[in-house]
């Protein structure tokens, strides 16, 4: 009996310092990704569509993994870490401040989107990350012709936010839904 009861206290012990370290590894993985998703600005400059792609995997697999709550700066960081680096649109840098808004609405489309069709509706994993993409840059083109067209923005805002916000976004999807199948 007390080799039995000796038994299951260790049992208990491992599952509960496992829990612990997983909780911490996790926690640890969510920093490493806010703080990259700010500082890739800074260690990458060009070109602009592996910043995307990076900022969109993080995305991805901070929704697979956490809570929304908890993915929050990773929404909203890389829009500041962009705009305060001042690398990606070099002289029409200061126009991006209008679009940071926009930015985190659709980052939190991204990533709500996401959720909703892998978790709630079990949509196919190789059809979420098309759908959700295509949300997101919906909204960020959208933006982008109303203030190119009504308030004579760059229009190279066109292509940034249109066209290469697709392919980031499908891209960093898929590489997040196959890493977290992987690893």
């Amino acid at each position: 009996m007390e080799i039995k009861e000796i038994y299951m206290r260790l049992n208990e012990n491992l599952v509960y310092y496992n829990q612990r370290i997983l909780y911490n590894v996790e926690y640890f993985e969510l920093i490493i990704y806010s703080l990259l998703a700010f500082g890739l600005p800074f260690i990458i400059s060009h070109p602009q569509w592996i910043i995307g792609v990076l900022v969109n995997f993080f995305l991805i697999r901070g929704s697979i993994y956490f809570e929304f709550r908890c993915i929050i700066p990773i929404i909203v960081l890389p829009s500041i870490g962009v705009f305060v680096a001042g690398v990606i649109f070099g002289t029409n840098t200061s126009y991006l401040l209008y679009f940071i808004p926009i930015i985190w609405i659709s980052n939190l489309i991204l990533v709500l989107s996401y959720k909703y069709f892998r978790f709630n509706k079990h949509q196919n994993i190789w059809i979420t990350p098309v759908i959700i993409s295509v949300l997101k840059t919906t909204v960020l083109f959208s933006f982008a012709l109303i203030v190119v067209y009504l308030f004579n923005f760059p229009k190279v805002f066109l292509i940034s936010m249109g066209f290469i916000q697709l392919i980031t976004a499908l891209l960093g999807a898929y590489l997040a839904v196959i890493s977290s199948k992987v690893i």
